[in-house]
């Protein structure tokens, strides 16, 4: 194993998944399942113990559902664990919720080996998968369900215009190049802002921050 290596934990109370997960991705070059768990406690767990750059975690899961334990792990201090969400339904509402709870992304169970290989490296390199139109729509539909109070909304008031626009774009979806392109600005320029706007915000990545620009009205569904 190399420093490149991506390190994987699977959190699925079906074998089968476990399994079959682990398969494809020690096919991939640069990804190694270091772990397995079979619930939520087991995750946590093994988050603590192994420290894998990412944890593909199920929601529906005994002793623990994927939601706390996104939240347990997200919420320790000086972890380093990303979260991608798996999920049967394009559209499951307790998706939403592991967004809020610190997820980094979602996928489906039926993805392809090259779109979950693909979904890890995403999610592994500090970004947020964001960029299929699901997750949009699903953000979209489910940031209504909750907005936020108090302090969270006033720390929009230290963005400057630019972070302004920059967090909306990425509460669009876009990438970094893109928002690059739109704002005829440097890709480096773009990771910056967003740098600042994480950390201006309280956040952990952009998925958050698509997050709190939904819950905060600063984009609309369909705007």
């Amino acid at each position: 194993m190399t420093v490149e290596t991506i390190r994987v934990v699977i959190a699925d109370d079906q074998m089968m998944v476990r399994e079959g997960f682990s398969v494809l991705l020690n096919a991939q070059p640069g990804i190694e399942v270091v772990g397995h768990a079979e619930d939520g406690r087991e995750a946590v767990t093994q988050a603590a113990a192994l420290r894998p750059d990412v944890m593909l975690m199920d929601i529906r899961m005994p002793e623990l559902n994927g939601i706390e334990a996104t939240r347990q792990i997200a919420a320790r201090s000086g972890e380093t664990t990303r979260v991608l969400v798996l999920t049967t339904f394009d559209l499951d509402e307790y998706v939403y919720d592991a967004l809020r709870a610190g997820a980094s992304g979602f996928l489906l169970k039926d993805a392809s080996a090259g779109q979950l290989a693909e979904a890890v490296r995403v999610v592994a390199a500090g970004e947020a998968l964001l960029a299929p139109n699901i997750t949009r729509r699903l953000i979209a539909e489910f940031a209504q369900q909750g907005t936020v109070r108090g302090p969270r909304v006033e720390r929009l008031g230290t963005l400057t215009e630019r972070e302004t626009e920059v967090l909306s774009l990425i509460a669009q979806g876009l990438s970094n190049g893109e928002i690059a392109a739109r704002l005829v600005v440097a890709e480096q320029t773009v990771k910056t802002h967003v740098g600042r706007i994480l950390v201006k915000l309280g956040l952990r990545d952009r998925t958050q921050a698509a997050v709190f620009a939904y819950e905060a009205r600063l984009v609309t569904p369909g705007g």
